[in-house]
């Protein structure tokens, strides 16, 4: 199928914005891979350091096998990450297997936003991405493998440590998943229960049980929020092996697809006849790609501020309005929680990913001369694993949905467009996903109230001050005033007023996360408000117009652009669990429109 003008002319438009830094970019990754095998510029003494604890050291020293370094997010605290302990043993004994030696070259931190959301932790956990990156070049510059495995799953793990892998980028990169747990309580059970809590209609007896049995046993979460928003990411762009992302944990499908993705590890350094430095699959294709499946499946919010972060770190330049004009270009084939009542487990039941990419390359609108993991070309992720004995074999996936209530062919599908919007005008520029938002909501026009923090809005409801449409505007939360925390603990409280019959939305220079939903949420606004951005002379009151079908956003009073800003107290957010060692972080990143960069 040829390739739709509209994917054509936003890969040409990206290509042509980063000649400059993608050709810096690619000389110096050629640079570093022209030096051969890293092990072999080191002096005895410092490769005596590297081994001294290794059973295999002389393989090490002494020859030509190649070394992969594992990088992992591993700990016990993130169920999507605690299968990960068992993975080392797996991945040394599968590198032997495969002529390799393997060692883990070092951890990074991985927080769960679930823990920390609505508290004060959470804003650190969109510079965590920042520090992720730093820890897995850490754990790199030690200089001795010749292909690197990445372990990580959740919200910032993933962009943290493709970013690291771009600026590793002359050294291969294998992503490898861990799983998403079975299916517990359904999220829209959780949901209910949620918002009965947040009314006051239940105890939190029952808020309790029904989160305990959402979140029941190791695996990642199974609604679709970045977490999994992630995983399918790394299979569209070519990091994961096909079909790997939502294969449940310790089970022998998942323990052979690592054994796979080690094998492949092992196999393409430049050791051996097969090459591929991860600078080279992380292009402006992929990466558009990773685009085009975030639009079809409805994915996270949370991604159109990773996406340029991880780009940049290969030296490609993406916009949010590439965001905006793929997704008018992209049907949503997908509905997953919380765009639907599925889960991921019944999304891969369903087809999964392989079902999409094969129907997204029939509409020629996917790239598929693209280099992957797997190999050169996107077609081989129409296949899906399947167990032959202990190793894996791939076949043809599924070419008909089967359930069309969660996956739809891309000329039949739930929307003809991703439902991702860019919004711009006189209170700035940022994001609107509305495929979960009822049409009748896509346009908004009510009176502001304004708060400096989500604590206050939740005072304010239960004080029972909202008795009318209302644009909520939360204001001081993007990443130069407290880092830019999540603001999904609203979403309950924002449910019930909008289910009592009032049309509400959410502005904000903060997040939400991908597991929001139905009530209208303009975010990531920039220039944000700690910098003087409009959002700082938005006062109680004003007329606010939210059209997501124009792609708008502004103040209506009369006298906005005239008045002086608000001014941010940055005292409450810069000290205490540990916000006093993120001030630098602070102090220099990037607007969320570019991705909220520190490090890039």
């Amino acid at each position: 199928m040829t390739l739709h003008a509209t994917i054509d002319r936003v890969t040409d438009r990206i290509r042509a914005r980063s000649r400059n830094t993608r050709d810096a970019y690619l000389t110096k990754i050629a640079r570093a891979a022209e030096e051969g095998p890293r092990r072999a510029h080191l002096s005895c003494g410092n490769q005596a350091h590297a081994y001294a604890a290794m059973p295999d050291k002389d393989d090490l020293a002494l020859t030509r096998k190649p070394n992969i370094g594992i990088v992992t997010a591993y700990n016990d605290m993130l169920s999507a990450h605690q299968p990960y302990e068992r993975y080392p043993d797996l991945i040394r004994r599968a590198g032997n297997a495969a002529g390799a030696t393997v060692q883990v070259a070092g951890g990074v931190p991985a927080m769960c936003d679930g823990v920390t959301q609505g508290r004060a932790g959470m804003e650190l956990s969109l510079f965590s991405r920042d520090v992720i990156a730093l820890s897995a070049g850490v754990a790199l510059s030690h200089d001795c493998f010749d292909a690197a495995l990445y372990l990580g799953v959740c919200d910032k793990i993933v962009p943290g440590l493709v970013m690291a892998a771009a600026t590793f980028g002359h050294i291969p990169a294998v992503f490898l998943p861990a799983g998403p747990m079975p299916s517990g309580l359904p999220n829209d059970e959780k949901s209910r229960v949620r918002q009965q809590f947040a009314a006051g209609e239940v105890g939190r007896d029952a808020l309790m049980a029904a989160e305990m049995a959402s979140y029941h046993s190791p695996g990642t979460c199974t609604f679709y929020g970045t977490a999994n928003s992630n995983q399918m990411l790394m299979e569209f762009m070519g990091l994961h092996l096909p079909g790997s992302s939502f294969v449940n944990p310790n089970t022998p499908l998942r323990d052979a697809l690592t054994v796979a993705g080690v094998q492949r590890a092992a196999a393409i350094t430049r050791l051996g006849n097969d090459f591929l430095p991860a600078g080279e699959v992380l292009d402006e294709k992929a990466f558009v790609n990773g685009i085009v499946g975030l639009m079809a499946t409805g994915g996270s919010t949370n991604l159109v501020m990773h996406i340029p972060a991880m780009a940049k770190a290969a030296g490609i330049l993406i916009d949010i309005g590439d965001f905006n004009d793929i997704s008018e270009t992209v049907p949503l084939m997908a509905r997953v929680y919380p765009n639907g009542l599925a889960d991921v487990n019944h999304f891969h039941a369903a087809g999964g990913i392989g079902y999409m990419i094969g129907q997204l390359l029939d509409a020629g609108l996917l790239h598929e001369d693209v280099k992957t993991i797997h190999g050169t070309g996107l077609d081989g992720y129409t296949t899906e694993p399947r167990l032959d004995g202990d190793a894996i074999r791939w076949e043809a996936g599924a070419r008909d949905t089967l359930n069309d209530k969660i996956l739809r062919p891309a000329h039949d599908p739930f929307a003809k467009t991703g439902g991702l919007k860019q919004l711009g005008g006189n209170l700035g520029r940022g994001v609107i996903k509305i495929s979960a938002v009822a049409p009748e909501r896509h346009v908004i026009e009510a009176r502001a109230r304004v708060f400096s923090d989500q604590e206050q809005v939740k005072a304010a409801f239960k004080a029972g001050e909202f008795t009318e449409d209302t644009v909520v505007v939360v204001r001081f939360q993007g990443p130069r005033a407290n880092g830019m925390p999540e603001l999904h603990s609203l979403t309950p409280i924002l449910a019930v007023l909008q289910d009592r019959g009032f049309k509400i939305a959410l502005l904000t220079d903060g997040r939400m996360s991908g597991a929001s939903g139905k009530v209208p949420a303009a975010i990531h606004i920039s220039p944000e408000a700690s910098v003087g951005g409009p959002l700082s002379r938005v006062q109680d009151g004003d007329m606010i117009r939210l059209d997501a079908v124009g792609g708008t956003i502004d103040c209506l009073a009369p006298d906005f652009e005239s008045r002086l800003a608000a001014v941010h107290d940055p005292v409450p957010s810069s000290q205490g669990m540990g916000r006093e060692l993120f001030a630098a972080f602070r102090a220099v990143a990037g607007p969320a429109t570019e991705g909220a960069g520190v490090v890039v």
